[in-house]
């Protein structure tokens, strides 16, 4: 880095961080998601700084998806239990990922009938927005008192969707490159799954080893946070999804690091805890400064089949696909009955946000059409944050009164109990 921009880097960070303190006060009075307080914060900001000339804050893809992103997905996957990812692997699979590459399909249908738009380049689009983002996800449930099982559905399917959805949109670039065969393309994507997996297993394996030797809470945060960036770059410098290895590892620290080795595990909680929301705070400011208002203005058409797309495809992906192979499993154990009021819950909470953006910028000078691109992937972003992550309180207000949301075939005691929603939202 030139040491220039050193100085004017801190400055940025402390401002942004600033600005975020600054933000939850003012959103939680309003009962306003601190996550959307935080992107209509950072539009403002970018609108303001363009109206009296000021330069645009360049976001940078490599800063979401390498120094963001991997701290926000170790922090949700080190919470979730291995329990309740059993329970409903089944389920997570089948979002993760054919409901990934369903979405993404109809997108690309939805986009290029409505608007003309090649299908390979439709195709990029729903790639991008195809899965459901997990810094949006995950912190719009934090606020939301929701059973145990149906957050680690949620979380799990947005920590699980969203790398996969890299690795579909690095093959869709790829394929409008270079095309490539269908054969190859499963070969590819399945491999990269399976690899990236197997990757963020074993570190986070080693990673317990190592915390058991020692008995220091201090020495362990620090073995996670190398955890949390290690198993990602040594993905990423592979060519395999850095996302997928941090979720795996991060889940095996959290299930087997508490238990058997690391000693002040609420020390380590609580750290990440900040960290997180730190990261959080940032990545939907950086979101709001990306997002340039007066450019969508041009693409209002687009976008608007763009969204017709993510709906129609989550609505297929959630109540055809999961609910009904939910309801159809042959046997017992192969998948979860999920409930009608939570399939409701899974379809509105597809937010799409910081990864989605970041991919948008890391799109290729060379791509056909690249703006029209980035404005439908931009407009979905801000249409799942403003008005989705508004209202989904609502929806999981609605579901929880209409239902007593228990699979059938399961006495209400296999299910976690559902307080109430909370009256408002936390920052």
């Amino acid at each position: 880095m030139d040491e220039a921009a050193i100085p004017h880097a801190v400055e940025l960070l402390v401002g942004l961080l600033g600005l975020a303190a600054f933000v939850a006060i003012v959103a939680r009075p309003l009962r306003l998601p601190y996550t959307v307080a935080l992107v209509v914060a950072g539009l403002l900001v970018g609108i303001g700084a363009s109206a009296v000339g000021y330069p645009a804050v360049e976001v940078s893809p490599e800063i979401v998806l390498l120094v963001l992103l991997p701290g926000l997905v170790f922090e949700a996957a080190y919470r979730l239990r291995i329990r309740q990812l059993r329970r409903w692997s089944g389920d997570l699979t089948l979002l993760a990922v054919p409901g990934v590459l369903v979405s993404a399909a109809v997108v690309a249908v939805v986009l290029t009938v409505g608007t003309g738009l090649r299908l390979d380049l439709a195709f990029i689009v729903g790639a991008m927005v195809s899965a459901t983002d997990p810094a949006a996800v995950v912190a719009t449930f934090k606020r939301l008192q929701v059973p145990e099982a149906l957050s680690t559905m949620v979380d799990g399917e947005s920590l699980l969707n969203d790398g996969t959805g890299l690795v579909l949109f690095a093959l869709a670039i790829s394929a409008v490159e270079a095309p490539i065969g269908p054969g190859e393309a499963v070969v590819t994507f399945a491999g990269t799954i399976g690899i990236s997996l197997a990757i963020g297993v074993a570190t986070g394996y080693l990673a317990t080893r190592v915390a058991g030797l020692v008995n220091d809470h201090l020495i362990e945060l620090t073995i996670s946070v190398v955890l949390a960036y290690g198993s990602y770059i040594v993905a990423d410098q592979l060519g395999f999804s850095g996302v997928i290895a941090t979720v795996a590892a991060a889940i095996v620290l959290g299930n087997l690091g508490p238990s058997r080795t690391m000693s002040e595990t609420d020390a380590v909680d609580t750290v990440w805890e900040f960290f997180a929301y730190l990261l959080t705070a940032v990545v939907f400011l950086l979101v709001g400064l990306a997002i340039p208002p007066a450019r969508l203005l041009d693409s209002i058409g687009p976008i608007a089949w763009g969204v017709a797309g993510i709906l129609v495809g989550r609505a297929i992906v959630v109540y055809v696909l999961l609910g009904g192979a939910s309801r159809l499993a042959p046997a017992r154990g192969i998948l979860e009955t999920v409930p009608r009021g939570w399939l409701d819950i899974l379809f509105w909470a597809g937010l799409r946000g910081a990864v989605a953006v970041a991919m948008a910028l890391s799109l290729p000078a060379a791509i056909p059409q690249r703006d029209l691109l980035q404005e439908i992937t931009f407009g979905v972003v801000l249409f799942t944050l403003l008005f989705q992550g508004t209202t989904i309180g609502r929806v999981v207000d609605r579901a929880i009164k209409s239902e007593a949301a228990v699979p059938s075939g399961r006495s209400g005691a296999d299910l976690d109990p559902i307080p109430p929603v909370s009256s408002g939202p936390t920052a």
